[in-house]
């Protein structure tokens, strides 16, 4: 019967991994989106939003394909790291405007923008994370 604290091992140590990508994304990008929401700014909020659902796709990959503890957290720390990386691209590749001037401005349209950048970048990387 080793069901249930499988599921629930796997299940703590992918909520601590949200957690965690979800600490180091403020702690690493420029937005810090929870001062922001915290200010009624939706367009962080969208962000944030779109952040949280990425990093959940790619570690639910993470813990559908892995073989192992060991393997769920190897994995869903490179998945995390990807993210962020993936994110300071978007940075770079947007130079008409500055994504964390505009989110900051409230810009909604970047806001779900970026929302929806980070919901495709994780799509691909939890497709990169099966095997």
């Amino acid at each position: 019967m080793q069901l249930l604290p499988n599921f629930l091992t796997y299940f703590a140590i992918g909520m601590v991994l949200l957690l965690v990508g979800t600490f180091l994304f403020e702690f690493t990008t420029k937005i810090k989106e929870w001062n922001l929401i915290s200010q009624g700014n939706k367009a962080a909020a969208y962000v944030l939003g779109g952040k949280i659902v990425s990093l959940a796709i790619v570690l639910y990959s993470t813990i559908a394909h892995s073989v192992s503890i060991i393997d769920l957290i190897m994995w869903g720390g490179i998945a995390i790291v990807t993210q962020i990386l993936a994110f300071f691209f978007a940075e770079l590749f947007t130079p008409k405007f500055n994504l964390h001037q505009a989110i900051e401005q409230g810009n909604e349209a970047v806001g779900l923008f970026l929302f929806f950048l980070s919901i495709a970048i994780g799509i691909l990387i939890a497709g990169c994370l099966t095997y």
